[in-house]
């Protein structure tokens, strides 16, 4: 079942570029690095799930690029352009090769199954 988006014939011409533009640099670093890295952890300062994440990949042996946006009291407006480009709504977000596969809690999944290494050969 696909996600809903509202479609952009949905937004008044007037605001399109708005939500178009609403921290645009910040998806295209997380771009960038999604085409450079084959495994990105988007995290923030002080959050337990962003650091049990990274945990696992290095316990697993996993290298992985890290970017990290605020705390939790700073940047959560930034932040919120990666929960509306992605649809995740919690932190961390971790990608393998490009594909969004969820939180520290989705990624242990993934190790424990062996999958991880599968997705990563």
């Amino acid at each position: 079942m696909p996600r809903a988006v509202l479609d952009e014939s949905a937004l008044h011409p007037a605001i399109r570029q708005k939500v178009a533009g609403l921290h645009a640099d910040l998806v295209a670093e997380v771009q960038a690095a999604l085409a450079r890295h084959p495994v990105v952890v988007v995290g923030m300062a002080q959050n337990p799930f962003v650091k049990k994440a990274r945990r696992a990949l290095d316990a697993a042996g996993v290298a992985h690029h890290d970017l990290d946006y605020g705390s939790y009291f700073s940047d959560w407006r930034r932040r919120n352009a990666l929960k509306m480009w992605t649809g995740w709504p919690t932190f961390p977000m971790v990608f393998v090769k490009g594909q969004l596969v969820g939180g520290a809690e989705d990624l242990k999944r993934l190790v424990d199954s062996g999958e991880l290494k599968r997705l990563l050969a």
